[in-house]
């Protein structure tokens, strides 16, 4: 019998997750079956059960998947020079979700990814393994605030990361359940509350100062 590829197996993945995130957005996640996903995949139920035992695994992949490529944006976002300030890469990442969380958009699912890892320990473990990974990232970006005089020399960098991670899922919520934020309210919101950058240095005293 021959070898079935790497490359295979995952385009055959792939497969699966693009016909369960079709179903999910034409019907709602819990109005579709299993069966919705094979005939949208045109794969038989054994070959998606190899993948997949149960649609929340399926919306925790596809979670974790667009949590990638958040990862991707921002990790380029917060090593680039000059450093962006807050607002700047909240900016970016944000133009960057509205077009990921349109009606067939990949992040459209991930608040539902978050309610299962609440009561599925199956689904919570991958969830807090991509949180974690964010909240790291936003931790690497805290440390170069801080290199660059944005923060005092003591900052609690584990701190400013906890609460800086709230700032994407915060707009998520607000952009698709209640629908009537726009990205250049809330980046101007964050820039108001954290007035980082070039034109602002941090002093010895902790207080921000011209530089």
């Amino acid at each position: 019998m021959p070898r079935v590829s790497a490359e295979h197996l995952e385009r055959r993945r792939q497969q699966i997750l693009d016909a369960a995130r079709i179903c999910f957005i034409r019907k709602g996640f819990h109005q579709t079956s299993m069966q919705d996903v094979f005939t949208e995949s045109g794969l038989s139920a054994g070959a998606v059960y190899r993948y997949f035992k149960s649609k929340d695994q399926i919306v925790v992949a596809l979670a974790a998947t667009a949590s990638g490529d958040i990862r991707g944006r921002m990790s380029e976002a917060i090593h680039r020079e000059p450093l962006p300030t807050p607002a700047e890469l909240v900016a970016d990442m944000t133009v960057w979700i509205s077009a990921q969380s349109g009606p067939e958009g990949r992040l459209r699912l991930a608040p539902l990814a978050w309610s299962l890892a609440l009561t599925d320990d199956n689904a919570a473990g991958p969830v807090q393994q991509t949180m974690t990974g964010i909240r790291a990232m936003w931790r690497d970006y805290a440390e170069r605030m801080r290199e660059h005089g944005w923060l005092p020399a003591d900052a609690d960098l584990d701190a400013v990361a906890a609460a800086l991670f709230g700032l994407l899922p915060g707009f998520v919520l607000q952009h698709l359940v209640i629908g009537d934020l726009s990205n250049e309210q809330y980046v101007q919101g964050v820039a108001t509350l954290l007035p980082y950058g070039p034109a602002l240095s941090t002093g010895a005293d902790g207080q921000g100062s011209k530089p």
